[in-house]
């Protein structure tokens, strides 16, 4: 009976993580064996990938090679892209923190009635075509747009020369802001649901104000949620290319242009596969670096 158990308990686990496991097998952990063996290859005279054998080409570089990783550590340039995109990303998941927590805790507090109805309205957008939406912001961001005639109107009051919104830094925050919006405030507004009022009547009653409520009760219990969205928010903006292309000028290239370039514009497939793996890495070690501090987090507050 004990055996049978324990065979039972074997099946139970398999069937449970099993799929997940075979999932991440077939689409992470290989196509990652796939970008490593590539970034070691000679690229191609017409692009792609050069044989790997002497006997596939009558001339020509041939084999593996570390060459497309010395070129990356030779140049500060894409040390310096990286640091933008991580910039870039950094400020769309802090304006996103920002601007989604009092709308989450809004729709958390408001009547079940209307709570259906705000989170349709934060999700109405995915409705509509991404690059629709980003088109849209062209129009709205453009020079002879009412949003910059109304900016420049007011510059012009200081004294300050009219500005250019499209084809800017600002351009490309806004547009990063505006796509991933929803996906602060959802995690946010589930975390949120989920909190006792007891709670901050049980701090009310010790003497509290509304801010010491906020900063000793809500704030500490809502972590959970603000990491998920910050996740959700952050590594999606790292690779986003779309978004700096249309709306971004020229000096506006992130790591996702720069890869996205390498593969289809370049044609240069080992140094685009370098370039993959290191956003790789670099979202891995900050996917790292948030847990260790979630959980430091919850330590300090047990």
């Amino acid at each position: 009976m004990i055996k049978e158990g324990a065979k039972d308990a074997r099946l139970a686990r398999f069937l449970v993580g099993g799929p997940p496991l075979l999932f991440l097998l077939i689409f992470f952990v290989a196509p990652s064996l796939i970008m490593i063996l590539t970034s070691f290859r000679f690229p191609g005279e017409f692009g792609g990938l050069a044989p790997v054998t002497p006997e596939d080409t009558a001339a020509g570089e041939y084999g593996l090679t570390p060459e497309a990783y010395q070129f990356f550590f030779s140049d500060i340039l894409y040390a310096e892209i990286f640091l933008k995109s991580f910039v870039i990303a950094s400020t769309t998941t802090l304006i996103c923190l920002i601007m989604a927590y009092p709308l989450a805790m809004l729709i958390a507090r408001s009547k079940k009635r209307f709570r259906n109805l705000m989170v349709l309205l934060v999700v109405l957008p995915f409705a509509s075509n991404f690059l629709i939406r980003i088109y849209a912001w062209m129009i709205i961001l453009g020079p002879e747009s009412g949003l910059s005639h109304f900016i420049n109107a007011i510059l012009g009051v200081f004294g300050i020369a009219p500005v250019t919104l499209l084809f800017s830094p600002f351009a490309v925050l806004v547009g990063m802001v505006y796509v991933h919006l929803p996906f602060m405030v959802l995690p946010l507004y589930t975390n949120l649901e989920k909190h006792d009022p007891s709670l901050l009547d049980a701090a009310q009653d010790l003497g509290a104000n509304s801010w010491q409520r906020f900063w000793s009760v809500t704030w500490p219990l809502s972590l959970p949620g603000v990491f998920s969205g910050s996740a959700l928010v952050f590594i999606p903006v790292l690779g986003m290319f779309a978004v700096p292309e249309i709306l971004g000028g020229t000096g506006d290239i992130l790591i996702g242009n720069l890869i996205k370039d390498q593969f289809l514009g370049t044609r240069d497939w080992p140094f685009g596969s370098v370039l993959s793996i290191m956003l790789t890495l670099a979202v891995l070690s900050v996917a790292g670096l948030a847990t260790w501090f979630s959980r430091f987090a919850a330590g300090q507050r047990a």
